[in-house]
């Protein structure tokens, strides 16, 4: 009975000695009891360490607890501190919208007109960017646009100082625009290379550079160099303007500042537009160049045997060199015989000398009536290609069709330019050999006539 009393009081003083162990200090290792009564002392001892403990425990619970309970009361307390905060921010809001209003409404009626002025003022500042910007004034004055910028750009009522310089500028584009200046700039050629030099600017329509003209690039204020210059009567305007000290000399401007200038370079020049009629306009070229050579030369085989002709009408005695004396030469020869037979020998030579002064006039009419021929051939072709490029791209881009009707046209103008030329030598190296024939038709019959008045019982001409 004693032993089952022991182990009991064992077991108890072991679980107290453990629950005292969880919130006690790590401490030394106790003495182990050896009688009953050491036992007992030992479990009063730890039972009254473990009532302190659990006392000690209670009260860091409660100290706890009453600072979460402040910590709440505090948190509280700032939050409807917070609350009535927000309140009096939404009441001012509120107060601050009615204000602005009734601040906006003073303003707008105190400003009254100014308004308009205002926006008169932008439209007017923001046109004047364009036209800055795209000046040529601006190549010789860059960065002047920031002015106009600034007051286009304005959320209020401009300064005097920006309507001041807004005026002065307008007031230098139009004093500008009617003077030719000289300044150095940094032009940019058509390779990309770029060079400095003297630019003459013609107001604000033309800007010329080394008897060439340049463009400006209103985005990077560059200027350039015409890739492609206009034709030579332009370049000798702007080479005698460079030239030019304070004398007065023409000059071409372009009131578009530069547009007008560069359409004008992609206008095609006059190889471009032979190379348009394509081989039926070079075969009509060659045909009109072949024709040209070809009456150039028989006027001057006409003019040559009119002097020889001429010459023999002053002298005496026939000379083979020309119609005429061989004429008479024939006339020498046959002037003792029968007076018919003499007719028939002269009229004989007369048929053997005109081949000679009509010689290749039939082809000069041919390739007269054969070059508008050809044009309306090159015509149908042209069409026939514009037909061709409309069945494949349809007609959005007219660009398209115009090789099509480049050819048909110019085709058209290369025969008429060719064949009015020839139809005109034609006639003139006609009119000139039909006049030496009719000389040597009217000599030969002022000579069957004195041979007839010489010998009238000869014979009688049928």
């Amino acid at each position: 009975m004693t032993g089952r009393v022991c182990a009991v009081v064992a077991i108890l003083v072991l679980a107290t000695v453990s629950s005292a162990q969880e919130d006690a200090e790590p401490a030394a290792p106790a003495e182990r009891p050896d009688t009953v009564l050491q036992l007992l002392e030992f479990i009063r001892v730890e039972a009254e360490e473990g009532s302190r403990l659990n006392r000690a425990r209670v009260e860091r619970f409660r100290e706890a607890r009453d600072e979460r309970q402040r910590m709440l009361e505090t948190v509280t307390r700032e939050l409807e501190a917070e609350k009535r905060r927000s309140a009096d921010l939404n009441r001012q809001y509120e107060q601050n919208e009615t204000d602005l209003a009734e601040l906006a409404e003073r303003l707008r009626i105190r400003i009254g007109n100014f308004g308009e002025l205002f926006g008169v003022v932008r439209d007017v500042a923001g046109d004047t960017v364009g036209e800055v910007q795209n000046s040529l004034v601006s190549a010789q004055y860059p960065g002047r646009v920031d002015v106009a910028r600034g007051v286009a750009q304005a959320e209020e009522l401009p300064s005097l100082k920006d309507l001041r310089g807004l005026q002065l500028m307008l007031l230098e584009e139009m004093a500008q625009s009617g003077q030719v200046v000289r300044f150095n700039a940094e032009v940019t050629g058509p390779s990309g290379r770029k060079t400095s030099g003297e630019v003459v600017r013609i107001g604000a329509f033309n800007l010329v550079h080394d008897g060439k003209f340049l463009i400006r690039n209103p985005d990077s204020g560059a200027i350039q160099t015409l890739p492609r210059q206009p034709p030579g009567r332009f370049l000798t305007m702007a080479e005698d303007l460079e030239d030019a000290g304070s004398d007065t000399v023409g000059m071409a401007i372009d009131p578009t500042r530069g547009r007008l200038l560069e359409m004008l370079t992609h206008a095609p020049d006059l190889p471009e537009r032979i190379r348009q009629g394509g081989y039926v306009g070079y075969t009509i070229i060659g045909m009109g160049v072949i024709g040209l050579l070809l009456a150039l030369w028989r006027l001057v085989v006409l003019q040559r045997a009119d002097r020889r002709i001429r010459a023999q009408l002053r002298s005496p005695t026939p000379s083979g060199d020309n119609p005429l004396g061989r004429i008479l030469g024939v006339y020498e020869e046959h002037r003792a015989g029968n007076l018919e037979a003499l007719a028939l020998k002269l009229d004989e030579a007369i048929m053997r000398e005109a081949p000679a002064l009509e010689r290749y006039q039939g082809i000069l009419k041919v390739f007269a009536a054969v070059a508008p021929l050809l044009g309306l051939l090159g015509t149908v072709v042209g069409m026939i290609i514009t037909f061709q490029q409309l069945t494949l791209f349809g007609t959005g881009d007219p660009k398209l069709m115009a090789g099509g009707i480049s050819q048909a046209l110019m085709t058209t103008v290369l025969g008429l330019v060719v064949a009015i030329p020839l139809v005109l030598l034609h006639s003139i190296v006609s009119s000139a050999s039909h006049r030496l024939v009719e000389v040597l038709e009217e000599q030969s019959a002022g000579l069957i006539a004195r041979r007839a008045e010489d010998a009238p019982g000869d014979g009688q001409l049928g």
